[in-house]
């Protein structure tokens, strides 16, 4: 007999979790299930590239709830399943063990795999990419026999697994294909701090690099070799360069995507009463003038998470929410608001030498974005300008004895239009 549930989770990380929290927050009385190929039960990711590699955190620790609180709000947990395939008229998946669960509403919020090398030697042991628990406890068990470390990503995940390594004593060695870390992501100057920052710890940032293959011996990576021919011996091999949306059994369902699974404001999908949520959704976002986006950020799991719940009690609210983004690397904590995509100017604001500093981004003239190092009082205040569109002066912007919250004036707030 096939069990149906009123709303059926697929994706048991943070945005899978926190809308099965937001749907009791909201009393809907429902029967609700998450199902997900992890083993464990929801757990924080961001963690994995920082306290839990360094062991700061045990896994207890980074748990989203702890077990007693799935069972007391009558959230069942199907643990260790992957649905592979949807069948929408019938309302209904099948998973990879060919159970088959019934929904009323289904809410895919699977996130996406870690991207692999597409090189030789990529599968070869000793190369590892951080996604899950499974992912950092099987580096761990390799750790202490290891002493050098080749990361191939300049994002956050590739950076902050550095700055983890390195603090562990290991020999660091960071590999990214652009012209800068964080190039993505992240203005110029911000990069340039990061490189020097990295570099001052003894983590060898090595920019332009393709990487031509892993070189191995016995089943086992030794090194990794660049296109130039250069090649670094290695212990190690940690990949961070991105994810891989996980949507295909949506897809073949007919689902309509592009980067990503195309949503709504509310956060349906082409599908009927299917809604997708965090990494793998593709939405039209605010803050970047309406341009479709997937956004890879504890912030959007969440704030996406609350959104459909609120459509599935008959209550919706379009997506609004600003984006946030943090990253923890050595005693510098960064934090972002808005999106700097697009910027056509970028504002200092202090020192970078004095370890203490913002980068203030402007379109139009208009604030849409800040990075924030070590200066909290300039992330809580600028969300202001960013959500208000403010047009503000370089000069006063610049000006760190003028507080941010000063310069708010009229809002022309982009949750009202």
């Amino acid at each position: 007999m096939t069990i149906t549930y009123d709303v059926l989770i697929v994706g048991s990380g943070h945005a899978g979790a926190q809308a099965a929290i937001a749907l009791r927050q909201l009393k809907f009385e429902g029967s609700i299930a998450i199902v997900g190929d992890d083993p464990e039960i929801p757990y924080e990711r961001p963690p994995l590239s920082k306290d839990y590699l360094v062991g700061i955190k045990s896994f207890d620790r980074i748990l989203i709830r702890p077990e007693a609180f799935w069972v007391d709000r009558g959230v069942d947990l199907l643990r260790g399943l992957r649905v592979v395939s949807i069948d929408p008229s019938a309302h209904r998946v099948t998973t990879d063990d060919c159970g088959v669960i019934g929904y009323r509403q289904l809410v895919w919020a699977t996130g996406g795999q870690a991207r692999k090398l597409q090189c030789p030697g990529y599968d070869l042991a000793g190369v590892h990419t951080i996604r899950s628990r499974d992912d950092v406890d099987n580096l761990h068990a390799e750790i202490d026999t290891t002493m050098r470390v080749v990361v191939v990503g300049g994002g956050y995940i590739g950076l902050e697994c550095a700055a983890s390594l390195s603090k562990m004593g290991k020999q660091v060695t960071v590999l990214e294909a652009l012209d800068r870390v964080l190039a993505r992501v992240a203005g110029e100057p911000l990069s340039r701090f990061y490189e020097a920052e990295h570099r001052a710890h003894g983590v060898d940032i090595r920019l332009n690099e393709q990487v031509e293959c892993i070189e191995g011996r016995a089943g086992r990576a030794i090194g990794v070799r660049l296109a130039s021919g250069e090649v670094f011996a290695t212990d190690m091999v940690i990949v961070g360069i991105g994810i891989v949306p996980s949507v295909e059994p949506l897809r073949a369902a007919g689902a309509a995507s592009g980067n990503g699974i195309a949503v709504g404001e509310y956060g349906q999908t082409s599908l009927p009463d299917v809604f997708a949520i965090g990494d793998c959704a593709l939405h039209t976002n605010v803050f970047t003038d309406y341009s479709e986006i997937r956004l890879e950020s504890v912030q959007n799991a969440h704030d996406m998470a609350l959104c459909v719940a609120k459509a599935i009690i008959g209550n919706p609210e379009p997506y609004r929410a600003v984006p946030w983004f943090w990253s923890i690397q050595y005693d510098l904590h960064l934090q972002t608001v808005g999106l700097s995509t697009g910027y056509e100017q970028v504002v200092l604001r202090g020192n970078p030498e004095d370890r203490s500093f913002s980068l203030v981004y402007l379109k139009a003239g208009r604030v849409v974005a800040l990075d924030c190092v070590n200066a909290a009082k300039d992330y809580v205040q600028g969300k202001a300008l960013v959500v208000g569109r403010v047009a503000a002066k370089t000069q006063d912007l610049s000006d760190v004895s003028i507080p941010l919250k000063t310069l708010v004036g009229t809002l022309s707030d982009v949750t009202s239009e």
